[in-house]
């Protein structure tokens, strides 16, 4: 039972009903991640753009994706979680709806690249950092892992669905039953997500005080770029956004984009290759809710480097496994992958608030945005190995080894335990103006 300062009692606290808003939402949004891999072989069969063509779409919402994460993050400092989130579902239905009405290359990279781009990244994980940090004392890592799992269940809802409508009925019907999807949870977050604990006069989940919130004033553009100006002066952070950017260069990149027409080019049907990809994000949910456990139990650090190292090993017998039909060593690789895709995101928002304390979700917005820098490079760098190649077996390999260099720069990062969080930003309770940091 919690009450509330003014003696409002709740059976269940109402952190648990924001986050449930938040996994919707992040559903919602999720729809279009499934997108891209399913539509590449259509778009490229109606149209006759090269993949390469079409993977700079996707290298372009990739980047925009993370690129947008910090500034969204201050933006909901400034404005509110409940307006960023619900103008970000607008962005990603238009920029999927409005594709049924392209007739060249160059509107597939404004709508699929710009619109969905900034959409997707207002969602992002410097979203799900932001909720947890402002909700939740205890079972923060729990629910990072379990917001994280959002994109992963929307991949697995939206995927089989838009790869079968395709299929059928066109891509098309797939781009508006996307946008459909992100429109219908925007009523959802007008009413129920609320921002900060202290809006209903109590403390966060496992916390013993009311926390106030920010004074909502300053520039949030600002806010970001000195955060990041901040956070660069520390060996921490270009660790953090190294192994980062190998993660989404490994993930987003290249197998979300790619595996798709990768497992077409060796005969297995579309809509198959999405299934096996759903399977990815089904076991992606059990193994993010199980690293979110982990991370508030074990070392951070030795997490990561568990995780990078475990996958690079699976990337590099992946071209091996490609057949006409799915086979058991296929399906061992999309267990094992599928539990590993991003488990490495709860170890790493509980290292940026560590390090960084109360600017943490901010810095992990750039940390967020050099994932998306890797998987845009990944995305167009995969896509053209295929045009000039006829092969993506050299970008499996070079993703392997990639992942095991991620691994070196885990073990690298200091001992939290013994590292000054970094006042990047000025304290909660204190208008948004910006610190130095100390010196050393």
């Amino acid at each position: 039972m919690t009450s509330t300062a003014s003696g409002r009692r709740y059976r269940v606290h109402p952190a648990w009903l924001v986050a449930a808003v938040s996994f919707v939402a992040l559903i919602g949004a999720a729809g279009f991640r499934a997108t891209p891999g399913a539509l590449i072989t259509s778009l490229q069969d109606e149209y006759g753009w090269s993949r390469g063509t079409i993977s700079l779409a996707v290298s372009v919402n990739l980047l925009l994706f993370g690129l947008t994460a910090p500034f969204a993050a201050a933006l909901m400092n400034r404005f509110g979680i409940r307006r960023v989130v619900s103008i970000a579902l607008v962005l990603v239905a238009a920029g999927s709806g409005l594709t049924v009405f392209m007739t060249a290359s160059w509107q597939l990279v404004l709508l699929w690249g710009v619109l969905v781009g900034l959409g997707t990244g207002s969602m992002a994980l410097a979203f799900v950092a932001t909720v947890s940090g402002r909700w939740f004392v205890r079972s923060r890592g729990l629910v990072t892992g379990v917001l994280t799992a959002g994109s992963a269940t929307g991949q697995l809802i939206f995927l089989p669905v838009v790869a079968w409508l395709a299929h059928d009925h066109g891509w098309r019907a797939a781009a508006l039953v996307v946008a459909g999807g992100a429109l219908a949870v925007v009523p959802l977050v007008l009413l129920l997500l609320r921002d900060f604990p202290a809006d209903l006069g109590i403390p966060p989940y496992g916390g013993d005080e009311i926390v106030e919130p920010p004074a909502r004033t300053g520039n949030a553009a600002r806010v970001a770029v000195d955060a990041l100006r901040g956070a660069a002066r520390t060996q921490p952070f270009w660790l953090l956004a190294g192994g980062f950017a190998i993660c989404g260069a490994t993930t987003n990149g290249l197998v979300g984009t790619h595996f798709i027409p990768a497992a077409h080019d060796h005969g297995m049907p579309t809509t198959t290759a999405a299934s096996l990809l759903a399977l990815v994000g089904l076991f992606d949910i059990a193994g993010t809710i199980a690293s979110g456990w982990l991370t508030d139990r074990v070392d951070s650090r030795l997490l990561l480097a568990g995780y990078y190292a475990l996958r690079g090993l699976s990337l590099l017998v992946l071209s091996q496994l490609f057949a006409a039909s799915p086979h058991p060593s296929m399906l061992v690789f999309i267990v094992f992958y599928g539990l590993d895709w991003v488990a490495t995101v709860p170890p790493t928002v509980a290292l940026c608030r560590q390090y960084f304390g109360d600017a943490g979700p901010v810095v992990f917005g750039w940390v967020f945005a050099a994932h998306q820098v890797g998987a845009a490079i990944a995305a167009t760098a995969a896509g053209l190995t295929r045009d000039h190649l006829g092969t993506y077996t050299p970008a499996w390999f070079v993703a392997g080894g990639l992942c095991l260099v991620a691994a070196s720069f885990s073990t690298r990062m200091p001992d939290p335990r013994t590292f000054a969080p970094v006042p990047v930003l000025a304290a909660p309770t204190a208008p948004v103006d910006v610190l130095s940091p100390p010196r050393p």
